[in-house]
C-alpha cells in the first residue's frame, strides 16, 4: 500500500476512473449487441432504431475519452455496414 498522500490520492482517482469506463464501455457493447440481434432477426426497423442509438451511446464514450476517436469510427462503420446488408 502506498504510503504517500499524492500516491493514495492517484490510487482513489484510478479507481473512480476505472470503474466509470467500465460503466461506459458495457454500455457501449451492450447497444452493440441490440443492433446486431436486430439484423440477425432481419427487422430493418429496429435495427435502425438500435444504431441510431448506438452511434450515440459510441460517439459519447469517445468523446468522454474512452475510446480513440478512430476506434469509434471502425465502431460505427461497422455497425452501419451491418444494418446496410439486410437490405
Amino acid at each position: 500500500m502506498a504510503n504517500i498522500k499524492s500516491a493514495k490520492k492517484r490510487i482513489l482517482v484510478t479507481r473512480t476512473k476505472t470503474a466509470r469506463n467500465k460503466s461506459i464501455r458495457s454500455e457501449v457493447k451492450t447497444s452493440i449487441k441490440k443492433v446486431e440481434a436486430a439484423v440477425e432477426n432481419k427487422d430493418k426497423a429496429a435495427a435502425a432504431a438500435a444504431l441510431t442509438d448506438a452511434i450515440s451511446t459510441i460517439s459519447k464514450a469517445g468523446t468522454k475519452g474512452v475510446y480513440h476517436k478512430n476506434n469509434v469510427s471502425r465502431k460505427v462503420s461497422r455497425l452501419s455496414r451491418l444494418v446496410n446488408s439486410i437490405g
